[in-house]
C-alpha cells in the first residue's frame, strides 16, 4: 500500500495579528448570549424606558398644552436611574459566569496555554459585558437626544445643553466599567456563577442598606460613600453639572470610591486569572 509523505511542510493558513485574540473571545461570548431568547427578551425590555421617553418628547414637541413634559438636562440624568434595574439583571445574567464557568471547567489552563495573554483574556471577557451594558445605557440615551432634536426641528435645546453629549458618554462608560469590572472580579473568585450572582447582589444591596440605616440614625448623607450605587449617582450628578445628590459627602470622595472599586477589581483579576491555580 502507498505511504504518504508526512515530512515538514510550511503552514499554508493565515496568521492573525498578535493582540487580537480578545476579539475572538468577545465575539464568541456575544454570539452565545444573543442565542439565548430569554436574554434577548431582557434586552428588549430594557428599551421600554426609551420608548416611553420618546413618546413623551414627541407630545411635548407637538402639543403645546403638554409642554410640561418637555425634557431638560435632568431628564437625561434620570434616564440612567430608570435603567438601573436592567443594568443590574443584565450584569448578573451576562457576567456571573464569564470567568466562573471557565474555572469550573478548568478552561483557564487551556486558554492561557495558548499564545494568549491574561490581558487579552480579561479584555475579551470584559468586552462582552461592556457591549451589552452600553446597549441599554449609552445607545438609548444618545438616540433620545437625537430624537429630541428631530422632534423640535431645531438645535435650540442642543446648543443650550452641549454638555449632554460628553456627559452621556462619560457617565455611561463610568457606570458600565464599574459594573463590568466588579462583576468580572467576583466571577474570578468562584467556579459557581450562582454564588457570584449572590455576591454581586450582596454588594449592591448590602452597601445601600448600610447607608440607609446610617442616614436614618444620623440624619445626614455623610456616609453615602459606603454605597456603591450612591457613589455612582453622586458622580453622575457632577458629570451632568447638577447639584450633588448627597451634599454632606464631597463628590471627590465618591469619585475616589468609584476609582477604588475598579482598581481593587483589577488587582483581583491580576491575582486570580492565571494559567495555574493559586493557593493562598
Amino acid at each position: 500500500m502507498p505511504i504518504h509523505d508526512q515530512s515538514y511542510r510550511h503552514y499554508a493558513g493565515t496568521h492573525e495579528a498578535q493582540g487580537r485574540a480578545w476579539v475572538i473571545i468577545a465575539m464568541s461570548g456575544i454570539r452565545s448570549m444573543i442565542g439565548n431568547r430569554k436574554f434577548l427578551g431582557l434586552l428588549l425590555l430594557a428599551w421600554l424606558p426609551f420608548l416611553i421617553e420618546a413618546i413623551r418628547f414627541y407630545f411635548a414637541a407637538n402639543f403645546p398644552q403638554v409642554s410640561m413634559l418637555a425634557a431638560t438636562r435632568e431628564t437625561y440624568r434620570e434616564f440612567f436611574d430608570y435603567q438601573t434595574a436592567f443594568v443590574f439583571f443584565i450584569t448578573i445574567w451576562a457576567g456571573a459566569g464569564l470567568i466562573a464557568n471557565d474555572r469550573r471547567a478548568n478552561a483557564l489552563q487551556i486558554y492561557l496555554s495558548k499564545p494568549l495573554t491574561r490581558t487579552e483574556y480579561v479584555a475579551g471577557k470584559l468586552s462582552i459585558l461592556v457591549i451589552f451594558l452600553l446597549l441599554v445605557t449609552w445607545l438609548p440615551a444618545i438616540l433620545l437626544l437625537l430624537l429630541h432634536m428631530l422632534f423640535q426641528g431645531n438645535f435650540q435645546f442642543i446648543r443650550a445643553n452641549l454638555v449632554l453629549f460628553p456627559a452621556i458618554t462619560v457617565y455611561s462608560f463610568v457606570y458600565v466599567l464599574v459594573a463590568a469590572f466588579t462583576m468580572l472580579a467576583l466571577s474570578s473568585l468562584s467556579s459557581s456563577s450562582r454564588y457570584v450572582a449572590i455576591l454581586y447582589a450582596g454588594i449592591i444591596f448590602f452597601t445601600d442598606s448600610i447607608y440607609t440605616v446610617l442616614y436614618a440614625v444620623t440624619g445626614n448623607s455623610a456616609f453615602s460613600w459606603i454605597s456603591l450605587g450612591g457613589n455612582l449617582r453622586q458622580v453622575g450628578n457632577i458629570i451632568f453639572r447638577m447639584k450633588p445628590l448627597y451634599p454632606d459627602t464631597p463628590w471627590q470622595v465618591s469619585l475616589l470610591m468609584v476609582v477604588g472599586m475598579v482598581a481593587v477589581s483589577m488587582l483581583i483579576l491580576e491575582r486570580r486569572v492565571r494559567g495555574v491555580e493559586v493557593v493562598s
